[in-house]
């Protein structure tokens, strides 16, 4: 796509001035702002930074949550010819220190009081760092931080600037190149310092149009913005194709009202994690459970026919005249107003990506007339590598490659990409950059896959997690961990796992427990807890998750591949694994290593045949203060299966 962000701002603009860009709830009031408005906002606030001396090339990082105020600014610096590099807002102040010096950025976007007092903290670290722009000013009023100005007086410089300059930004925009730099988004890497992935306009253009073309996506869609802006994929989301389609981004009030905000909008184009979807499957099953007996027996009546019969109508299949009869009486008593309270009323297309979906979660939102696809890619590749066309959503592919990528399998198993949203470099980091580019426009993509015999991509695992066991009876069996954990967490009670068990004689798993699930499930069974802790080590929490441990083993037991990854111990931790202590990513991708490093006290127990363990780890809370939770943890066998091959 040959053209960049601010000339599709422009061309929207002139097009369709008037038709709503952007939608912002504040106050329970949905503000919008159209096309013309908000050009006028990104010039106003462009003219500013050039003023404030905001020069072509350089960094300015942008810390917040989705507001129409911030991809303004972003679209002003990239009107200068400036990079953004979104951070991610609920990061700790240390964790924006090397982003800022790595970028070596003087300018700093920020949302709120929260995000001036991070900078605030780490201002003695970042020496480079002349101006903070903040957007509400809320708590801000008696703060005399040096180089601390509201947006809304950079929005007074620049008017006047614009008044004396009224086609300055338009010559700027017009020096602007599709292979110009325009983004950078660092990776939440699970070892050393994050890399910076370098993205061209055209690299991420090229991604959303071609998205876009696929799902048939207009102007008329309505997209709810709600994941954290540094995600390169809320980016792609809420921004790339944005403006490549111009359709309307609705930005939630806050991370507390994203649910009753979903149900309001109700987009027509919407992405969520597996997470997501799961917690929102949880939240109607939980309240089924406490509604009346008649309510129960229709809702889970009608969800038998809607299992056999849904995805087939999904997909284009042929359905008898009684099932058809059945489904309309079904969607006309659950399966409408079940979408309706999930806020998916309106969904064409629903995507899920990031980690494995189950099965089951997948099935139950397309049998409810979701259509629910699954994507594959990566920050590197920007999202789109392999996207599932419409009647051919499978659970346990990521679909067809996309128009303009090329895969082929190396020796190893690792995946390898060609595509024209390929990121132009790490920052400052040719090695990294050759490590994963290949003079032939080859990306390594780290994951192990193939292709089945209909095009469609599996995907295994990271292709440096899988290992072998070594000595016991699966001596030399393949372990994919990841494989593993994604069918753990496949049951609502799971929320997340750390499967181990490479150069071992076995595997062994340390689970997280689903609070909300759990504490629902104790709670009809008249079982008391005192918390997570209390409730995690209950002699009738460990039952429950040996059944769904057991569960996993004997469908591993089916897989000709991974028998050998039956878990065969397992520990239930004392508290939830957090991206604040470590334990995970920013995007919610565990830790092993560092898991397994910090808890080895639990790994030797488990692998030297104890039966509990007791554990003490220090914990960050969220207003900072530093704690510890102690707990004597259980571990408990589990019963393993003869995998199917061999016993036939």
């Amino acid at each position: 796509m040959q053209t960049t962000f601010p000339h599709l701002l422009l061309k929207h603009a002139a097009e369709r001035p008037d038709a709503p860009a952007m939608r912002e709830k504040e106050y329970g009031i949905w503000q919008t702002l159209g096309w013309r408005d908000m050009a006028t906002l990104v010039e106003q606030i462009a003219c500013g930074l050039h003023q404030a001396g905001l020069q072509r090339g350089e960094h300015m990082v942008l810390v917040g949550s989705n507001r129409p105020r911030l991809y303004a600014t972003m679209l002003a610096i990239q009107s200068l010819g400036a990079i953004p590099v979104p951070l991610y807002q609920d990061a700790v102040a240390a964790e924006c220190v090397y982003p800022i010096n790595d970028t070596g950025a003087r300018f700093a976007f920020v949302e709120d009081q929260e995000q001036v007092d991070k900078l605030s903290e780490i201002r003695g670290s970042c020496p480079n760092v002349a101006l903070i722009l903040y957007d509400d000013p809320r708590g801000l009023r008696n703060y005399s931080e040096p180089g601390l100005q509201a947006l809304d007086a950079l929005l007074e410089t620049g008017k006047a600037f614009q008044a004396a300059n009224p086609e300055f930004l338009r010559n700027e925009i017009a020096k602007g190149k599709p292979a110009d730099v325009a983004s950078m988004f660092y990776t939440s890497g699970t070892t050393g310092n994050p890399k910076g992935v370098v993205h061209t306009h055209f690299s991420l253009l090229n991604r959303g149009h071609a998205a876009a073309q696929f799902d048939r996506l207009g102007p008329d869609e309505d997209v709810l913005a709600y994941l954290p802006p540094a995600w390169i994929g809320q980016n792609i989301f809420s921004y790339a194709q944005w403006l490549s389609c111009g359709y309307v981004v609705n930005c939630p009030e806050s991370a507390g009202t994203v649910m009753i905000d979903l149900k309001e909008v109700g987009p027509t184009y919407y992405f969520a994690p597996p997470r997501v979807f799961e917690g929102l499957l949880t939240s109607v099953m939980i309240r089924m459970e406490d509604a009346g007996w008649l309510k129960r027996k229709m809702f889970h009546g009608f969800m038998g026919v809607a299992r056999r019969v849904g995805p087939d109508k999904k997909d284009g299949k042929p359905v008898g005249l009684v099932d058809n009869l059945l489904y309309a009486l079904g969607n006309l008593f659950v399966y409408g107003p079940l979408r309706n309270n999930l806020g998916m009323s309106r969904v064409k297309v629903a995507y899920t990506a990031g980690e494995a979906i189950g099965p089951d979660l997948f099935t139950f939102y397309r049998s409810i007339g979701v259509n629910l696809k699954q994507l594959y890619g990566s920050t590197e590749t920007a999202v789109f590598v392999c996207v599932q066309p419409d009647h051919q959503a499978k659970a346990d592919t990521v679909g067809v490659p996309l128009a303009g990528v090329e895969i082929k399998v190396a020796d190893n198993g690792e995946l390898l990409v060609k595509s024209p949203g390929l990121l132009k470099e790490y920052y400052k980091n040719p090695g990294a950059t050759a490590e994963v580019l290949t003079a032939d426009g080859w990306y390594h993509t780290g994951d192990a896959g193939f292709l089945d015999n209909q095009g469609h991509l599996k995907i295994i695992d990271r292709a440096k997690d899988v290992g072998r066991i070594m000595g016991g009876p699966n001596d030399g069996a393949m372990f994919a961990p990841k494989y593993v954990e994604n069918k753990l967490k496949f049951f609502p009670h799971i929320k997340e796992a750390v499967a181990l068990g490479d150069k071992r004689d076995r595997v062994c798993a340390m689970i997280n427990i689903d609070f909300d699930a759990v504490a629902n499930w104790a709670e009809r069974r008249n079982l008391p807890y005192a918390g997570y802790t209390d409730l995690a080590q209950k002699p009738e929490v460990y039952g429950l998750i040996k059944e769904c441990v057991e569960q996993v083993n004997a469908d591993l037991s089916r897989d000709a591949l991974l028998a050998g990854s039956q878990i065969s111990r397992f520990l239930v931790l004392h508290k939830e694994l957090d991206a604040d202590d470590g334990e995970l990513t920013r995007t919610n991708k565990v830790r092993r290593g560092f898991i397994a490093e910090k808890y080895q006290p639990l790994v030797d127990a488990l692998y030297g045949g104890k039966s509990e363990q007791f554990i003490d780890t220090q914990v960050k809370f969220e207003d900072g203060r530093t704690g510890s939770i102690s707990a004597n943890l259980k571990i408990v066998d589990t019963k393993t299966f003869t995998p199917v091959k061999a016993a036939a």
